[in-house]
């Protein structure tokens, strides 16, 4: 097991990876805890929670809403959580970010961690303290920064992930190793299939690095002021397209990093050698470098990202594999290229 230490404002955040769902009563505190999953997890892992108050909610981004952060409210009521209560998240990115806004959120503020039960998770959703929910369809849009007192990364529960979830982490694995680490590209390229046959150690490997670069980057920057916006790279028309066509995170964010790709190699920052190097690994893994959706609704969607500013976008952009620039682009630079 390799423990890293995430220094916050709101305090620190231990991220185990190796260590297992068996032994999540070892990091409880005594007294009242109240674990939150979904019925996907409990079926599979149930008999490996520890004995403490349930609440299940539905799969899905459908249930990442305002409507579920109630229904936890009236259960922790319940439940008689008053504020020495601590919430465990045990699940994916939606189960961790909806458990992260109700526990930040309840009586003002109680304690939390994580089981991380999916790649996407663990290499990306559960790391770092955002935590919130989806407003009208928009990613996100409601939430809070709160680091996790912990979060358990068990590369076992991998094993029972659907091909698609695999997907979805890959492509933030990906994204890590563009923005931030050559050399973990390179590895991609070298052992893409034996990841996503999920090889234990190469899985391993890639969990660990991406936390590594994920952890050094939110403790150079928790609130995303500055360094912190590169992990957005893709992201900015990934949720678009997420909204706009429906499809998967890892799907919308690989056509995502296609499209800063493509900005980047415009403007003269990236070499067409290395924009063919990304594309080709992002197929290769099996993701998609482009999304059909209509271009109107993709930059209405875009202009409600939370990253603008007035009349500007903060756009990640590649001087580089492994060199991420932020920069502010007008959104009629971007609405020329995606709308007419």
């Amino acid at each position: 097991m390799k423990t890293f230490e995430i220094h916050g404002s709101t305090g620190d955040s231990f991220i185990h990876v190796g260590e297992t769902l068996r032994n999540l009563e070892k990091y409880l505190p005594s007294g009242k805890v109240v674990l939150i999953t979904d019925t996907n997890v409990k079926t599979y892992y149930e008999n490996q929670f520890p004995s403490y108050p349930l609440i299940t909610l539905e799969t899905g981004e459908a249930i990442k809403t305002l409507d579920t952060i109630h229904q936890i409210y009236e259960a922790l009521l319940k439940f008689e959580a008053d504020r020495s209560v601590f919430i465990v998240g045990i699940g994916g990115g939606i189960v961790c970010d909806i458990t992260g806004l109700a526990a930040s959120t309840y009586l003002r503020g109680v304690r939390f961690g994580f089981v991380s039960t999916t790649l996407l998770s663990q290499v990306d959703a559960s790391v770092g303290g955002k935590n919130g929910v989806n407003f009208q369809g928009y990613k996100n849009l409601i939430g809070v920064f709160n680091q996790p007192e912990f979060v358990i990364c068990d590369i076992e529960l991998l094993n029972t992930l659907p091909e698609k979830e695999i997907l979805n982490g890959m492509a933030e694995i990906v994204k890590h190793a563009v923005i931030e680490d050559a050399d973990l590209f390179a590895y991609l390229e070298k052992h893409s299939q034996k990841a996503l046959a999920l090889d234990i150690d190469i899985i391993e490997k890639l969990v660990y690095d991406s936390i590594v670069i994920k952890s050094g980057i939110v403790n150079q920057d928790e609130l995303e002021k500055g360094a912190r916006r590169k992990l957005n790279f893709g992201h900015t028309f990934g949720h678009a397209f997420e909204k706009t066509a429906g499809v998967p995170h890892g799907e919308a964010v690989s056509a995502g990093m296609a499209a800063a790709v493509a900005i980047s190699v415009k403007r003269g920052r990236l070499s067409n050698e290395n924009a063919a190097r990304i594309k080709t690994l992002l197929q290769r893994i099996g993701l998609p470098v482009a999304i059909r959706a209509e271009r109107k609704k993709v930059f209405d969607a875009l202009k409600k990202d939370k990253k603008r500013e007035g009349d500007h976008i903060y756009f990640v952009l590649l001087d580089g594999i492994g060199k991420a620039v932020v920069d502010q682009i007008p959104l009629t630079e971007l609405e020329a290229l995606f709308v007419n």
